[in-house]
């Protein structure tokens, strides 16, 4: 591997400069990249197609499973999520990369859930939402953060 400085390789790639430090945690980490996603989605102006009965197929169908202009497309064209290593636009890939559980992969992404067309707002809308959902440990941590200062007053 040959090493070159920065600024002669600007030119032959796209140079992505992170601005601040990594998010802290796997959860913030989440957070950020969907809504970054969120923000994609936003910008998007064409069509979305969405994934069709994803919970019928196979672990295998799933894992190639890739679709004309669908919010992992979308996601797959920014340079920033591919540099942050969404790997390909197929739905096993962006699930792991947005650290999607399956039911979250099936509610946000399967046709099954949605009626009428689907708008680059409404995805972007569902991306925030899941975004900004706790955890199990944060609801608990934040339980017991009440909990204290609530029994410190006493």
């Amino acid at each position: 591997m040959e090493h070159r400085p920065l600024d002669e390789i600007r030119s032959e790639a796209t140079v992505i400069d992170f601005k601040g430090q990594a998010p802290e945690s796997p959860r913030a980490l989440r957070r950020a990249r969907l809504e970054r996603f969120a923000s994609v989605l936003e910008q998007h102006e064409g069509p979305i197609r969405l994934f069709s009965r994803i919970e019928y197929m196979s672990e295998n169908e799933r894992r190639m499973l890739r679709v004309d202009h669908s919010p992992f497309e979308i996601a797959y064209r920014d340079p920033v999520l591919r540099a942050q290593g969404l790997a390909s636009d197929r739905l096993k890939d962006g699930i792991e990369f947005f650290s999607l559980s399956p039911r979250e992969a099936h509610d946000f992404l399967c046709d099954c859930h949605y009626t009428g067309s689907v708008t680059s707002d409404m995805m972007a809308a569902r991306a925030r939402s899941l975004a900004s959902r706790m955890s199990f440990g944060e609801l608990c941590a934040k339980i017991g953060s009440g909990l204290r200062h609530w029994f410190g007053r006493a």
